[in-house]
């Protein structure tokens, strides 16, 4: 039986709507942080997972196994850097700690659009981030998206800031396989799953929203506008652009190809 993780956001709900079902024997699914889903696949926990994307490229796991990701291609919402100063005078910076595709992110924004480095702290999830001694803090997942309760100069969504700047999609996570493992059963259930997932969107939202604080149709927008579900060439060449640029601040430690599931 295969050990697959999910991250435990909301954005993952129309990956994974009737997957366990779809799995029956063949594998048993659970959930967590982005973070730590990279963790467990990376010390052999799972089998599978969706993890970061800049995950993959620091060498955790051996070969991605859907088309089944989680992307944008313009403003996202639930990735937020809020900053309390002008943004090129951050020089504290709070990262949430269930993050890490986001963390390079911004750091490959603030380095490349405004010659910054600013020193980095972690932000615990169960930490208030007004509470923070920092300049700026980025926050990720259902808790990026409530309106921002603080004074802040400046709020970026990160999806709008990438796909602005490069014209590109961004890929936030993907299902990746440690390496012996066989998935080329899996590969097409996790394809089916997400397909039924956004046929079903509005029924998702109906389920998920009270219990996030938001509308049925704020959540529907957020699945049906904000977010992308699947990997094409442009994700892959917003993939490899994005490698380059974390390469070159020494986030990822060496160039690695993109390996995909063959049937």
């Amino acid at each position: 039986m295969l050990r697959i993780g999910a991250v435990s956001y909301l954005n993952t709900r129309p990956l994974v709507y009737g997957l366990a079902n779809r799995l029956g024997g063949s594998g048993r699914l659970s959930f967590n942080l982005p973070s730590r889903l990279a963790d467990d696949l990376c010390q052999g926990r799972l089998d599978v997972a969706l993890i970061p994307s800049i995950e993959y490229f620091r060498g955790v796991g051996h070969q991605i196994v859907s088309d089944a990701v989680i992307a944008c291609r313009g403003p996202v919402w639930s990735v937020r850097l809020l900053s309390r100063v002008p943004v090129e005078k951050i020089r504290r910076l709070a990262l949430d700690e269930g993050s890490r595709t986001s963390a390079a992110l911004v750091r490959v924004l603030l380095a490349e659009q405004y010659g910054l480095h600013p020193e980095t702290v972690p932000l615990p999830m169960e930490s208030d981030p007004e509470a923070m001694d920092v300049d700026a803090v980025l926050l990720i997942g259902d808790r990026a998206m409530h309106p921002a309760t603080g004074v802040y100069h400046e709020i970026w969504d990160l999806g709008d800031r990438w796909c602005r700047w490069t014209g590109l999609p961004f890929v936030f996570a993907m299902w990746v396989a440690r390496e012996g493992v066989d998935t080329r059963a899996l590969a097409p259930i996790l394809s089916a799953a997400r397909d039924e997932g956004l046929e079903r969107l509005r029924e998702i939202a109906a389920e998920h929203a009270g219990g996030h604080g938001l509308t049925i149709d704020d959540l529907h927008h957020y699945f049906a506008d904000h977010l992308h579900f699947r990997l094409g060439p442009e994700e892959q060449t917003a993939l490899r652009r994005y490698q380059r640029y974390a390469e070159s601040l020494g986030l990822v430690p060496r160039r690695r190809e993109l390996m995909f599931t063959t049937s």
